[in-house]
């Protein structure tokens, strides 16, 4: 009956410890989601979205992609006027000033076997001969999807399919050499190209292919089956 006392009932601790304890974890709980609010915040200040405007006029909005992370489409139009620029060329456009400006898309340590192919392509139309009017235009045929060399090492492989025409003055019907090769570019931190004061229409194309921040670092032939990212292996 000692129990049932009032006196008892009023110095009992245990409601007033479980009003507390539930405060405590209402406070808590507001705490969390106070904090849950101000990691969202921060999140999208470190990483803001960025404005991009269609060809249409239309703007939207996108989410920043990681550096290596390039667009199929980006990549093979990269290769594609690339290969293009460094393979087309003229008496007024000479091949020398056209590999001058279009290696900035090379890696340096394959530049010299790039060069040494492409010398071989044709040799009676490359570097030592412009003298003679020989024009060299690359046709491309094809160009394929793509594939990711590893996972997300910003590193693809493309296989292009084309001819190089070449034209001299006493050959106006040009004459056809198969350029069939599997090309592999990857992703760069900075454009290798620059422009400089009063640039030349080639320069300008160079530079604004350079802002995908791609180049080419290896070149095989389209049926080599161990093609890799060496650039020391034998180009056929």
């Amino acid at each position: 009956m000692q129990l049932l006392k009032p006196e008892n009932r009023k110095n009992n601790p245990l409601p007033l410890l479980a009003v507390g304890t539930f405060g405590l974890h209402v406070f808590t709980l507001l705490l969390l989601l106070f904090h849950g609010s101000m990691l969202q915040q921060l999140g999208r200040q470190l990483t803001p979205q960025s404005l991009v405007q269609l060809v249409d006029g239309r703007t939207i909005t996108v989410d920043p992609q990681p550096n290596l992370e390039r667009q199929p489409e980006a990549i093979r139009r990269f290769v594609g006027e690339t290969m293009s620029l460094m393979l087309t060329s003229s008496e007024q456009q000479p091949p020398t000033q056209v590999w001058e400006i279009t290696s900035q898309l090379v890696a340096d340590n394959f530049k010299e076997k790039l060069k040494s192919e492409i010398t071989n392509l044709n040799p009676d139309s490359q570097f030592e001969n412009v003298n003679r009017g020989a024009e060299n235009v690359l046709v491309i045929q094809k160009i394929s999807q793509p594939t990711e060399i590893g996972k997300g090492n910003g590193q693809w492989k493309v296989e292009m399919y084309a001819n190089q025409l070449v034209f001299s003055g006493y050959d106006r019907l040009g004459k056809s050499t198969s350029f069939n090769k599997q090309i592999l570019v990857r992703a760069i931190d900075e454009p290798a190209t620059s422009l400089p004061n009063a640039a030349l229409p080639l320069q300008f194309a160079a530079y604004r292919l350079g802002e995908a921040r791609l180049e080419i670092y290896n070149v095989c032939d389209i049926k080599d089956k161990n093609c890799s990212g060496n650039p020391n292996q034998a180009l056929p």
